[in-house]
C-alpha cells in the first residue's frame, strides 16, 4: 500500500528579498495531525516560510505541495479555501472592530452559517475571556487577549492546517503557559500546526518533531524530545 503524502511538503524552497536570500534550498514535512516547531533566531527565515507557504511572497525556486497538490500558482485566498490559515506575528486584529467582528471576518470566505455559528461558539469556549468581551472592541484587549483573538480569528476558517507566527511574542509568562495549553489542546484533538516560536522551551514541550533554521537553511531537525536534549540547541536556545 503506497503511504499517503505529507500533507504539507516545501521542496527546496528559496525566497529572496531583493539581492537578500531569506531561505536557501528549505525542505520540510507536515503530515496530518502533527504539530511542528519551527524555530530559529530573528531572521532565521521563520516568518518568511509561512508567508511563502500562505502565498504573500513569492518563491524564486523550489516547490511547495498541499497533499501533493502544487501551491505556487496559488493565490493566498485560495490557500485558505484548500485549509491553510495563517495567524501572523503581532496579531492584526482589527482595532476598531469588536472581538465578535474580528471572528466573523476570520470565516469571511465560509458560507456555512450554521457551521459558522458552532464554530464561534467553539472559540468562546476555547478562549472564555473572548465570550466575555465578545461585544468589546478589539483595540481594548489586553496582549494576551489580542493574541488569543488572532488565533481564534484564525480557526474560524475551519482549517486544516494552521500556522502560527510568535504566539508568544511579548506575553507574560502565565499568558505563554496559557496559549500553548490551548495549542496543546487542539493538537490532542486532531489540529494540524506548524508553529513559529523563539521561545524553544514552551514550543518543543507540545510538538511532535522540530526543525531549527539559521540564515534561511535547516541546520537541526528531530523529534522534540531529541532537540531538547541536543547540546546545542540547549546553549543557544533553552539556556544552559
Amino acid at each position: 500500500m503506497t503511504a499517503a503524502p505529507p500533507l504539507l511538503q516545501v521542496q527546496g524552497l528559496s525566497v529572496r528579498y531583493g539581492s537578500v536570500l531569506a531561505l536557501d534550498g528549505l525542505d520540510l514535512e507536515v503530515h496530518a495531525g502533527e504539530l511542528v516547531a519551527l524555530l530559529g533566531s530573528n531572521g532565521a527565515g521563520k516568518s518568511t516560510t509561512l508567508r511563502a507557504i500562505s502565498r504573500l511572497v513569492p518563491a524564486s525556486a523550489g516547490g511547495l505541495f498541499w497533499g501533493g497538490r502544487p501551491l505556487l500558482p496559488l493565490r493566498t485566498e485560495q490557500t485558505v479555501k484548500l485549509g491553510i490559515s495563517h495567524c501572523p506575528e503581532g496579531r492584526r486584529v482589527l482595532a476598531r472592530q469588536t472581538v465578535a467582528v474580528n471572528l466573523e471576518l476570520g470565516a469571511w470566505l465560509r458560507h456555512d452559517r450554521a457551521g459558522v455559528n458552532d464554530d464561534l461558539e467553539r472559540c468562546y469556549s476555547l478562549f472564555p475571556r473572548l465570550a466575555e468581551r465578545r461585544r468589546q472592541l478589539a483595540g481594548n484587549l489586553s496582549g494576551g487577549e489580542q493574541q488569543m483573538l488572532a488565533i481564534a480569528r484564525s480557526l474560524m476558517a475551519r482549517p486544516t492546517l494552521l500556522l502560527l507566527d510568535e504566539p508568544s511574542l511579548g506575553l507574560a509568562p502565565r499568558l505563554v503557559e496559557e496559549v500553548m495549553g490551548t495549542l496543546a489542546d487542539l493538537h490532542r484533538n486532531g489540529q494540524t500546526l506548524l508553529l513559529v516560536e523563539q521561545n524553544a522551551e514552551a514550543a518543543l514541550a507540545i510538538a511532535d518533531r522540530g526543525l531549527v533554521l539559521e540564515a534561511g537553511r535547516v541546520v537541526l531537525r528531530g523529534s522534540a524530545a531529541e532537540l531538547r536534549q541536543n547540546s546545542g540547541l540547549r546553549a543557544s536556545y533553552l539556556g544552559g
